[in-house]
């Protein structure tokens, strides 16, 4: 519908979209955790992902079809260091990250994944962030399963450029049902 609107996509974790929001060098940020509704206006979005272990095809546990915490216990892992994603999986583990075995900590997966790939450790993660097709890497959902739902973010108060307020408003209609 516009052709002459060009967008800017940058990767980051939560805690880098969020400073960019803060700072207004970005309009909207997408977050796999529930934004602070004193700070920010989100759209849930229809996009959930997997949580689960990143590890090497040859790992044991690769036999598996699920990874449940018991699993896990004692074995190298490397995390999300993003506030707030230790709890939700410390959490899920039933152990206190203090308990855990953790090898290294990550603020990018794609990071974790070269640690996964020299053997250093398992990756808990979300699935479709790192593509394991045709690598050395495979994923396993978590059992009990833990999803993360996708959110549309921006700063509340936030004034628009007449290009944000229409992708904006394309979005929250489409969200509502409707095609436009």
């Amino acid at each position: 519908q516009y052709p002459d609107i060009r967008y800017h996509i940058s990767s980051g974790n939560a805690e880098y979209v969020l400073e960019y929001l803060d700072k207004g060098l970005i309009d909207f940020g997408l977050l796999f955790r529930e934004p602070d509704p004193q700070k920010y206006e989100y759209r849930a979005l229809e996009m959930r992902d997997t949580w689960g272990v990143l590890m090497r095809r040859d790992s044991p546990l690769a036999q598996k079809k699920t990874v449940c915490p018991e699993d896990l216990w004692g074995l190298p892992l490397i995390i999300s260091h993003q506030r707030g994603d230790d709890q939700y999986l410390a959490q899920w583990m039933k152990r206190d990250v203090s308990e855990l075995n953790v090898a290294a900590t990550y603020n990018l997966v794609f990071n974790a994944s070269l640690l996964v790939d020299e053997g250093v450790g398992y990756a808990l993660c979300l699935d479709r962030l790192i593509h394991t097709q045709g690598s050395s890497l495979c994923f396993r959902p978590f059992s009990p399963r833990l999803e993360a739902t996708g959110y549309l973010v921006w700063k509340k108060y936030q004034v628009f450029s007449k290009a944000a307020g229409l992708f904006l408003r394309f979005v929250q209609n489409r969200l509502s049902g409707g095609q436009n």
